[in-house]
């Protein structure tokens, strides 16, 4: 199954911003304080962070960082395989170190979210491999689907996927499947 690391043939995943600040250096790129600023704020991040919470806590430090600039880094330290972006479901993508990527689980009803251990997708991935030659990346998007509380109400005929467990169905009653 792939991981975000390693990088590029590069060891052991960096963890700290001045060992990315080398790894930029070593492929490159360069160390501007844009690119520190926002390597200090995903190192301190304790939760997932869209480019736009990330660009209000550069831009409190540093209110001259454009978006573009943060997108830009993003997209290079992505490239570098520093940090990892999600969709969690409907919304935008998330952003946080690779060593700390992933999977994820996430309730339509409710809008849970668990954070799926990784053997959860060893059988798939060897499926995926052995069948298609594929491997997958679990941490990129989320599985989506029901939690078990969600499930239980939608059983018991309570919560919004009463309709939908009810009717048999897997989409909104009338609907093509899609969500709201």
């Amino acid at each position: 199954m792939s991981r975000p690391w390693p990088a590029r043939g590069v060891g052991r995943p960096p963890s700290s911003v001045e060992e990315v600040l080398d790894l930029v250096r070593a492929q490159g790129g360069r160390a501007t304080a844009s690119r520190r600023v926002l390597l200090e704020v995903l190192f301190e991040a304790a939760d997932h962070c869209t480019a736009e919470d990330l660009a209000d806590a550069v831009q409190a430090r540093a209110p001259d960082v454009h978006l573009s600039t943060i997108y830009r880094n993003l997209d290079d330290l992505q490239r570098l395989g520093v940090i990892a972006h999600t969709h969690l479901g409907h919304g935008p993508a998330t952003y946080q170190l690779a060593t700390t990527a992933h999977a994820h689980l996430i309730c339509e009803d409710c809008g849970a979210t668990v954070e799926a251990p990784e053997e959860l997708f060893h059988g798939l991935a060897r499926v995926a491999r052995a069948r298609h030659g594929f491997v997958i990346d679990p941490h990129h998007f989320a599985i989506l689907g029901r939690c078990a509380t969600c499930t239980a109400r939608a059983a018991a005929g309570e919560g919004p996927g009463a309709q939908v467990a009810a009717s048999g169905g897997s989409g909104p009653p009338g609907g093509s499947g899609s969500r709201r």
